[in-house]
């Protein structure tokens, strides 16, 4: 791997990382997609010996920190679904894009669930609804982000 190629990369997660703590107005922001999930699944499907669970570690520490929550909250869940999408990246390429959509989403209400019981057992949190529509505007976006990250992929001949 160049190393152009790891700037591409680097670049594109701190760009997740910044939509993810980029203030959106009240009404919107029950909705605001999971942008560092997102491209780690993608990066992780398709570089998955470069992004891997350990990275998503990182990042989901540091999203932790940006976003001041509980430390360790966001990394647990984030490596979680990324170990899951590692272990089936050979089968996850091959889906559609729809098919692969529906799968994220199911990743992603995994995602928060995690966050919602490790947050219910340290701070005794409540249950709403509003925790999963994150999961629904994010595979509403992976069928642009895909096709987005994957054309500057062979664009730039990341491997």
């Amino acid at each position: 791997m160049t190393k152009s190629s790891w700037w591409f990369i680097g670049i594109t997660l701190f760009i997740a990382l910044i939509l993810s703590i980029m203030p959106l107005p009240l009404e919107l922001k029950a909705f605001r997609p999971d942008w560092l999930a997102l491209v780690l699944i993608y990066w992780t499907m398709a570089l998955p010996h470069r992004v891997n669970v350990g990275v998503a570690w990182i990042l989901g520490f540091a999203l932790d920190i940006l976003l001041g929550t509980i430390l360790g909250v966001h990394a647990l869940a984030m490596s979680l679904v990324i170990y899951i999408s590692a272990n089936n990246f050979q089968k996850l390429r091959n889906f559609s894009i729809w098919q692969q959509a529906s799968i994220i989403f199911i990743f992603l209400i995994l995602y928060h669930f995690v966050i919602f019981w490790t947050n219910r057992f340290l701070i005794d949190v409540s249950f709403s609804i509003e925790y999963l529509y994150p999961a629904l505007t994010s595979s509403l976006f992976w069928l642009w982000l895909f096709p987005v990250l994957r054309g500057y992929r062979r664009r730039f001949k990341i491997r």
